[in-house]
């Protein structure tokens, strides 16, 4: 019933495709989101999604999550309040329909950054975005990465090397991503990144300009 329902919701939300972005931690995914949305912040709107996890340093309530309780967002999954859910880590993450109306409302390309699980999820909505993963070139790359990072602990380390091991064979199926970068070069990354989204900006552009 919920789903039914939810499927109509999204036929009706109007605005530009969404853009959906996965890859594991590590391979650079929040750097490179960070420079399209610098170079082309009157386009793209990030969806901002909530999270029971603690803020890290230097991260903002409302910027970089929505920092809410367990008994919070478990409310708002039954209240059927969100597009796609999943835990990580011990903690639950998820994208909220709000977040998503609120750029598109805007007329701008909502980003969403999404692990695999909430990539499975959306699949089985009518959102239909340009589904993007970024990867690393090797697990050996990503491990230094996250170990140059020094933010996690050893068994937290392990366990994202263990679900990015996962996340990097569903990654490469078959129809599950519409593009696939591997990030061995930021720039040359980057470039491919603009090239996938550059007819999606035109349109936008185009629109914007002409309202």
């Amino acid at each position: 019933m919920y789903m039914r329902y939810f499927s109509r919701l999204l036929s009706a939300m109007a605005g530009p495709r969404p853009v959906v972005f996965s890859g594991p931690s590590g391979a650079g995914k929040s750097t490179l989101l960070k420079k399209l949305m610098k170079e082309y912040e009157s386009v793209f709107g990030f969806s901002v999604s909530h999270t029971t996890r603690n803020p890290r340093p230097g991260e903002e309530n409302g910027k970089d999550y929505h920092y809410v309780t367990l008994e919070v967002m478990q409310a708002g999954i039954e209240n059927g309040e969100f597009i796609e859910s999943a835990e990580f880590s011990g903690n639950m993450y998820g994208t909220s329909k709000a977040a998503v109306q609120a750029v598109q409302a805007r007329n701008l390309i909502c980003i969403l950054d999404i692990d695999m699980q909430g990539v499975m999820n959306i699949k089985k909505t009518d959102l239909h975005p340009l589904y993007i993963s970024i990867q690393p070139p090797s697990m050996d790359v990503l491990e230094k990465r996250l170990r140059d990072r020094k933010t996690e602990s050893e068994e937290s380390l392990q366990k994202r090397l263990k679900i990015a091991t996962v996340d990097m064979e569903l990654g490469k199926e078959p129809g599950v991503f519409d593009v696939l970068i591997i990030n061995d070069n930021l720039e040359e990354a980057y470039g491919q990144l603009k090239h996938a989204l550059l007819e999606d900006v035109n349109k936008v552009k185009k629109v914007n300009m002409s309202s």
